[in-house]
């Protein structure tokens, strides 16, 4: 069938994709980051040890996970402590967690493994060295782990439908790699086999989390978990905005992932014709889509109202998968999506990703960014306008004389060195406001350019203030999923849809925000267990239980 495709077909234009509504919507898909270090896993039939273990009765103590990876052998020390109830929180001004993590570049010894229990619960303010890889910390989900606890001991297994509900054991509060607090910088480590992609490392930390805290229930139960229901125990997280302006900050960086994205997806829609099992692989996924949704519910009304409404709108769209016949019957699926609701486009389009790992899997080698923005100059300030009035169009429509459309700023808290969101108007601090309002920059450059064509560089001289909204403007240029086309500093704006993004590329599943600036997630939700590796187990997009 494959033969008969066209050579090329149109990617969906960046202004239809880079829209935060849309951003907002998007699902893990099978060029996620855990999903990638999974195969990865799999491949390399890689068998998770456990060289260190030395914890209560009640589950306190140190524990250490190894694992090899493309030659290199990784290990989890684990630090699990009796942390009061009250200390407990998931805010990131916490000083306290349930366990504390270290991804440790080797087999750790003694001395190793005394050093980062003394450092790794104190987070940010421990001292790590250039063999600390990741830095975490994690909290239990108290309901889940006592009833697990409990159901264990007593001779039975945890209730399904809770597991379902909540989906986790421990849920992290930060994952830190590349250098942050003194631990390695990603150079020492991004041209090795296997850690070279995204967050690689950080992935790798998460799964080994996992693993532990697996074992970990069941060494405080005195018994072992049904396989079934350990496996769709992921790992919880809670992200705030520390992570949104991470894709303002990284343009190419999050190019190189939509158009991964993107290209995958026109792929899709480009096949000729499909066979019986294709079609059949479809019908069965949008299946567990639909179970999926089912299981997928959050406390926040409103939330949980759309969450609803896609539930409804997916059941009433699912007799198209079941019609894949003609010529480009991909391509006739999507435009019949095209009437429907961003949410279920959205997942359509990570479903028709998940079913065609040849045409998508390779691209998973042009995700990284490994060498920063290549730009051209621009001939002169005609050549400069000629491109803003070309790509930004959405920046220059924006009224920044409204209140409405420049009320936000983003700064960083001196205090946790971590992203704030302020109110302009409300709130101190605008004057220490961080680059992230592009689209205003980028309007403010264009109206102070000549009217006589002169070289950028004299023009930047004149006006200094307007070089950061030039380079923005040159990378744009080249890469063009680049930018966010939104205002970022409206008052409209809604980082949790940035958030969305970000974590989908992740691997994210069960987004449950708790408002429009933070949510909870969970990771690694029916991945294959640790023993389970060497069989290649890669279906577990939108995971179901049983």
């Amino acid at each position: 069938m494959k033969d008969h495709a066209p050579q090329t077909l149109p990617l969906r234009p960046p202004g239809e994709v880079m829209r935060l509504a849309r951003m907002g919507a998007m699902m893990p898909t099978r060029l996620s980051f855990l999903r990638v270090l999974i195969r990865r896993l799999c491949t390399e039939r890689a068998a998770i040890k456990r060289p260190h273990w030395d914890m209560s009765p009640d589950g306190h103590g140190r524990a250490v996970y190894s694992v090899e990876l493309g030659g290199h052998t990784y290990s989890l020390v684990a630090i699990s402590n009796d942390l009061p109830a009250d200390q407990r929180s998931d805010r990131v001004i916490a000083t306290a967690w349930d366990a504390a993590f270290v991804l440790y570049d080797g087999t750790p010894g003694i001395a190793d493994i005394d050093r980062i229990a003394a450092q790794a619960p104190l987070q940010e303010a421990g001292r790590f060295s250039p063999k600390d890889l990741v830095l975490s910390r994690a909290n239990k989900s108290v309901r889940m782990w006592d009833a697990t606890v409990a159901a264990l001991r007593s001779g039975r297994q945890p209730d399904a439908a809770m597991i379902r509900d909540i989906g986790y054991l421990m849920r992290t509060t930060a994952v830190y790699g590349n250098g942050k607090f003194g631990i390695a910088d990603r150079h020492l480590i991004e041209t090795r086999d296997g850690l070279g992609g995204p967050f690689a490392a950080e992935m790798l930390a998460v799964y080994l989390i996992r693993h532990f805290t697996l074992d970990l229930v069941a060494h405080v139960g005195r018994a072992p978990l049904d396989p079934v229901l350990a496996r769709h125990f992921g790992v919880g997280n809670a992200t705030g905005l520390g992570m949104a302006p991470f894709l303002v900050t990284h343009p190419v960086l999050l190019n190189n992932w939509m158009l991964a994205r993107e290209t995958a997806f026109a792929r899709v829609r480009a096949l000729y014709g499909l066979s019986a099992t294709q079609r059949a692989s479809i019908v069965a996924l949008g299946a567990r889509a639909t179970r999926h949704l089912t299981e997928w519910h959050v406390p926040a009304a409103d939330h949980d109202a759309i969450l609803r409404d896609l539930e409804t709108e997916w059941a009433g769209f699912l007799p198209h998968l079941e019609t894949l016949n003609g010529t480009f019957p991909i391509e006739t699926l999507w435009q019949a999506s095209l009437k429907q609701s961003l949410p279920l486009q959205e997942l359509l389009v990570a479903l028709l990703i998940e079913a065609f790992p040849d045409e998508v899997d390779g691209l998973t080698d042009c995700m990284g960014d490994p060498f920063g923005p290549l730009t051209t100059p621009f001939a002169g300030t005609d050549a400069l306008r000629a491109s803003i009035e070309a790509d930004w169009r959405w920046a220059l429509a924006q009224d920044y004389e409204d209140p409405e459309m420049c009320r936000r700023f983003w700064y960083v808290s001196e205090a946790k060195l971590e992203p704030r969101l302020g109110d302009r108007f409300a709130d101190d601090g605008a004057e220490l406001e961080t680059p992230l309002d592009i689209a205003r920059r980028v309007a403010a450059l264009h109206a102070d350019l000549p009217a006589q064509d002169q070289s950028v560089s004299s023009f930047l001289t004149d006006h200094p203030e307007h070089a950061h909204a030039c380079a923005r403007i040159a990378v744009l240029a080249r890469y063009p999923y680049a930018e966010i086309r939104d205002n970022l500093i409206a008052a409209t704006c809604r980082p949790i849809d940035m958030l969305r993004c970000k974590l989908s590329f992740f691997g994210a599943t069960k987004f449950d925000p708790k408002s429009d600036l933070w949510t909870r997630i969970t990771l690694a939700q029916g991945a294959p267990l640790g023993a389970e590796l060497s069989l290649e187990a890669d279906d577990w997009w939108l995971p179901v239980l049983g």
